[in-house]
Formats: C-alpha cells, sequence, structure tokens
C-alpha cells in the first residue's frame, strides 16, 4: 500500500493501464508533470512490489518500456490489520481520493469550453440508500455488469464521439 500512497505513482498506473503497448519513463514524465529521472524512480518502486514490470523492447533496445503486471487491482485491508497498516491504508486512501477529486475540479474547469452536449451530461451527484449490505454488493455487482462493457480497455473500436469518462462511485455506510 506504501508503494501507493503518492499521488505520481497512481497516476503512473493508470496511464500505463491504459497504454496497450506501454510506456517510457520520459512518456510517463510528460503525463505526471516530473523530470524524466524522478519519474523512473517512481516506476522502480512500482515495479519493486509487483505493479509493473518492463515491457517488449521497442526498435533498438535503447528504451526501458513499462508495462502494467495486471489491468485490474485492487486494495483491500485485513480486518485485523496493525498500526502500521491501517495507517498505510489511510495515507493509500486519502491520495487516491485526493487524485479523483482532482480529476472531477479539472474536468469542470474543462467542460465549460466543450459542446453543450458533453456540458449537460456531466454531473456530480449524491443519493443516500436505505439498504442491507446483501443489496449493496447485488446493487454493486449490477453497476459492473452495465458499466464493464464500455470498459475502455474492452473497447478497441470505440464509437465515433466517444471519450474517457471517469465513472467513479463510493459506496460506504453512514455512521
Amino acid at each position: 500500500m506504501r508503494a501507493l500512497a503518492h499521488p505520481a505513482r497512481l497516476e503512473i498506473l493508470e496511464h500505463l493501464s491504459l497504454a496497450k503497448e506501454g510506456a517510457t519513463a520520459t512518456e510517463c514524465a510528460e503525463v505526471v508533470g516530473l523530470s524524466p529521472s524522478a519519474t523512473s524512480y517512481h516506476l522502480r518502486a512500482l515495479a519493486k512490489v509487483g505493479m509493473i514490470q518492463e515491457g517488449p523492447s521497442r526498435g533498438d533496445g535503447r528504451e526501458r518500456v513499462w508495462q502494467v503486471s495486471h489491468r485490474h487491482y485492487s486494495i483491500s485491508a485485513e480486518r485485523q490489520a496493525g498500526p502500521d497498516e491501517v495507517a498505510a491504508e489511510s495515507v493509500l486512501v486519502e491520495t487516491f481520493l485526493a487524485r479523483q477529486n482532482e480529476k472531477v475540479r479539472r474536468a469542470i474547469v474543462r467542460i465549460r469550453q466543450d459542446n453543450d452536449e458533453w456540458f449537460d451530461v456531466t454531473t456530480i451527484t449524491e443519493q443516500t440508500l436505505q439498504l442491507t449490505a446483501d443489496e449493496l454488493k447485488e446493487l454493486l455487482l449490477k453497476i459492473e455488469e452495465l458499466v464493464e462493457p464500455m470498459s475502455r480497455l474492452k473497447r478497441d473500436d470505440p464509437p465515433e464521439g466517444s471519450r474517457s469518462v471517469t465513472l467513479q462511485l463510493r459506496a460506504v455506510p453512514l455512521v
């Protein structure tokens, strides 16, 4: 969890998970806004914990290409976690939520420059539901089933006019 508790690493991991042929440190650096050497440091940290690996070389083999080890990943904590694990989880959750919130902030700024079609369908909403844990599990499975065919990784030939869209879903019980 500590390896992912850095915004640049989350962004690199996301970029690599969407790059079908991997990416170099220089290419990742452009995405995260860091120098190639600083980006290389983060790439090595992700490789050390098995999140990414070296990919097939391009051309003459002088460039190191990185790719994700797994297209999908999830983070879960042990219920009986110790203080160090709980602290690492907390940092990772805060980093992840900050990154998701920043995506929304950037989109809201840019969406005003888009055509009306995209402006009109962009939404941030919250609904408070009343359900059991089993009902929530069933709801989340239905949502996953509904959106899975539209996953960017599943669409080799997306429809004209389509764009990458972040769909963020948080389902947590209110205390």
